[in-house]
């Protein structure tokens, strides 16, 4: 729409015109690279031949690009390999999220690298994983069935389930959920069947249409409490 049809309109309140002609402005900019993408551009150095990622991606036949060994899954690039060594990091831990379905991760080589606990939080799939020294695993040694110190570096293989370790987890869950691995040394407790809402006590299905209805209908009489406040406030002016 161009600006001087917002402007002639006259049935929209002028907060309403500014709103479509910031609109306007955003569809005319150029889309940007998702975070995936740069995820693998991190580094503009070649990875190395001797990398486990160049090695898991030729024996699965992937698709190596960038830092990155991409599986195409549904018409969509899937980061199942990352090689961030010696790239410098630090912070990292939105950015990581976006390889949440990597099998091989190597990011040692990074002194500064700055992880939280719920780093690798729904990497269920990670099995090789290499970081700078560092005194145990994500998650814990306890949950990798193979830990070694190596030269600067610790290598982590084979993740083991956070629901299988360890009886205690089990335990944690509410009665009617069952305990499911959410990475490392992470769990998380679905509903069974039939149960949902707060420590799935309630039983049933989620009323979906009788919630989203509500939802909504409620949005819709704000929209339009809103709408009549402002067109008001037009008048007066």
């Amino acid at each position: 729409m161009a600006a001087a049809d917002v402007r002639t309109s006259g049935l929209c309140p002028r907060s309403c015109r500014h709103l479509l002609l910031v609109l306007v402005m955003l569809c005319r900019l150029p889309a940007g690279r998702g975070s995936g993408e740069q995820l693998c551009d991190w580094c503009p150095a070649e990875l190395r031949n001797s990398s486990e990622v160049v090695k898991m991606c030729q024996a699965s036949h992937q698709v190596l690009r960038g830092r990155c060994c991409l599986s195409r899954e549904e018409d969509k690039d899937i980061i199942v390999g990352l090689d961030l060594w010696n790239c410098s990091l630090g912070p990292l831990d939105s950015e990581l999220q976006n390889a949440s379905a990597a099998l091989t991760i190597d990011i040692s080589g990074n002194p500064q690298l700055d992880l939280s606990i719920t780093a690798f939080q729904g990497f269920t799939n990670l099995q090789y994983i290499a970081l700078p020294s560092s005194p145990s695993c994500p998650g814990g040694n306890a949950y990798w069935e193979s830990v070694q110190n190596e030269t600067n570096r610790l290598v982590c293989q084979n993740q083991r389930s956070s629901c299988n370790s360890t009886g205690q987890m089990v335990f944690l869950c509410p009665e009617n959920a069952l305990c499911a691995p959410d990475g490392p040394g992470l769990f998380k407790c679905p509903c069974d069947e039939n149960y949902h809402g707060y420590k799935c006590l309630r039983e049933g299905t989620f009323p979906m249409i009788m919630f989203f209805g509500i939802l909504g209908a409620v949005t819709f009489a704000c929209s339009l409490l809103f709408w009549c406040s402002q067109r008001r406030k037009v008048k007066n002016s």
